[in-house]
């Protein structure tokens, strides 16, 4: 377009140059000369006009390209995106963002169950352990939001769904959030920690004895290089919101600190405290209590834990339903030196009941576990929010491609004990009941649990991972009648297993 305009203006000089030329020689003209010329010099104006027409369309089309050009980054198809494992897609100006996340894992349990003295039969079956689809991102700058629905064992599962505000962090926080929605019960840091990411195919049985999950509600979360914290207030958890005429309650608060949070000559090192407590009220059952001799206006908490830690185990140690409210304290640590870590955790519970007075047992659960990368990976922590996260495989396996290596390799061992045992509780029949009524068992079971564990990371989205495992069921209650058909009568029993699983996560 350039090039054009200029040439035009070659075109314009030399006309101008042609009537200068032309007027001259007029002078020297004759009368009959002088028409022919006038009417040269009138057609030469009249081209030179039309010139100056092509110029002025030419500049014009130039300034529209122009505007075009500087308005392209504005059109309807305002959209980045980028692969984080999965397509994240947002707005130029990063005012919104989304992306499509979900895991997939199948596993294999095969577990002798000690049929003998249990009475349970072995087990050697696969299942969806999870299956997980989802989308999370932001709403103009500061507002997020999560999603996602679990598909495993052919029922769906809400699992986080919040929207959250993380505008009002100050310049030094890396996290700063209200949440509102179903999201973690901020109590454990292996309870945070992603199932993706944990050491073993489970977490440990007293996340599953003192139900250390999610529930609806609301949670202010922070945290920057060396810390963090979460507290929140919560009611039901999901498909229980219109069971009852009240929700149960619960409050929670944790805390973590990492003194030691750096890279030392290519040497990962962290060592991260924290503790954290939480308290529950009982829910308000709907149904009526003259429905049925054993059912109660109140829905109260039990307690218990399947064998082995494995998730197709039957369950061994139990209590009945009979706590009104508990109180949780959590203690946690970790350490982590390179491609070495060690971590661990003590959680005790208090236990309270109105209507099975004076029962009020005291429990506890822990556990402690080391790990070690043969392929020189290390764990990775993230502070600001108390957990551990991806790992970073240096060596993928990439043997299609005819290059890469032999992924991460990991081997790992855990020693883990619940213990629903109270020799202070008292065996006393439920206020309501008929005949012989419901007894409550003082040695509700302890199981101690050995665990060995290989992991191998193809990359830093896909793992294959082997648990071998064993537990000990003590505390058998010889007096068990009539409420715990077939719990904690397992005195002695031997729970083996091994567990396998395939993983993959976007």
């Amino acid at each position: 377009m350039i090039g054009g305009l200029k040439g035009l203006n070659r075109y314009l000089l030399a006309g101008a140059g042609a009537i200068g030329i032309l007027a001259a020689g007029a002078t020297g003209a004759g009368a009959q000369d002088l028409k022919e010329i006038q009417a040269q010099i009138e057609q030469m104006q009249a081209t030179i006009k039309a010139l100056q027409k092509q110029v002025e369309d030419a500049k014009a089309q130039a300034a529209a390209a122009k505007s075009a050009a500087s308005e392209s980054g504005k059109s309807d198809l305002d959209l980045k995106v980028k692969w984080k494992g999965a397509p994240e897609f947002s707005s130029s100006d990063g005012k919104f963002k989304m992306k499509v996340r979900g895991r997939l894992m199948v596993d294999y349990n095969g577990i002798d169950q000690d049929t003998g003295i249990t009475g349970r039969p072995d087990v050697s079956a696969v299942e969806l352990r999870r299956a997980r689809l989802g989308v999370e991102g932001v709403v103009w700058y500061d507002v997020k939001y999560k999603f996602e629905v679990d598909f495993a064992s052919d029922e769906v599962a809400i699992k986080d769904a919040y929207v959250a505000y993380a505008g009002l962090k100050p310049k030094s926080w890396e996290v700063g959030e209200i949440r509102i929605g179903n999201q973690h019960v901020y109590n454990s840091l292996e309870q945070i920690t992603s199932s993706r990411f944990i050491t073993f195919l489970e977490r440990a049985a007293y996340h599953e004895a003192f139900f250390l999950d999610r529930q609806i509600g609301a949670a202010i979360l922070g945290g920057g290089e060396h810390w963090s914290f979460q507290t929140g207030i919560y009611g039901a958890t999901v498909g229980e919101q219109t069971d009852f005429f009240e929700d149960q309650t619960a409050y929670s608060g944790r805390l973590t600190w990492a003194p030691i949070n750096r890279d030392v000559n290519g040497v990962h090192q962290v060592l991260h405290l924290g503790a954290s407590g939480r308290h529950r009220d009982e829910a308000s059952d709907v149904r009526s209590p003259a429905a049925s001799a054993t059912v109660f206006d109140d829905q109260p908490f039990r307690y218990r834990a399947r064998g082995a830690d494995l998730h197709l185990a039957d369950r061994f140690v139990a209590t009945p339903f009979f706590a009104t409210e508990d109180d949780l304290l959590n203690l946690e640590a970790a350490f982590v030196w390179g491609p070495f870590s060690v971590q661990g955790e003590y959680a005790q519970l208090w236990t309270d009941s109105t209507f099975l007075s004076p029962v009020d047992p005291t429990y506890n659960g822990w556990y402690v576990e080391a790990s070690y990368w043969l392929t020189g990976e290390t764990r990775n922590y993230e502070a600001a929010t108390g957990e551990f996260g991806r790992p970073k495989v240096k060596n993928p396996v990439l043997w299609g491609k005819g290059k890469g290596g032999w992924g991460a390799w990991q081997i790992a061992g855990r020693y883990d004990v619940v213990n629903l045992s109270d020799d202070n509780g008292q065996l006393v029949g439920l206020a309501g009941t008929t005949g012989t009524g419901i007894r409550f068992c003082t040695l509700c079971g302890d199981q101690q649990t050995w665990l060995i564990g290989l992991n191998w990371w193809l990359n830093d989205y896909t793992a294959i991972k082997l648990n071998v495992t064993q537990s000990k069921i003590e505390g058998s209650n010889p007096l068990n009648a009539g409420g715990l058909v077939g719990a904690n009568q397992d005195k002695g029993a031997e729970i083996t297993g091994v567990g396998m699983r395939a993983q993959v996560d976007w």
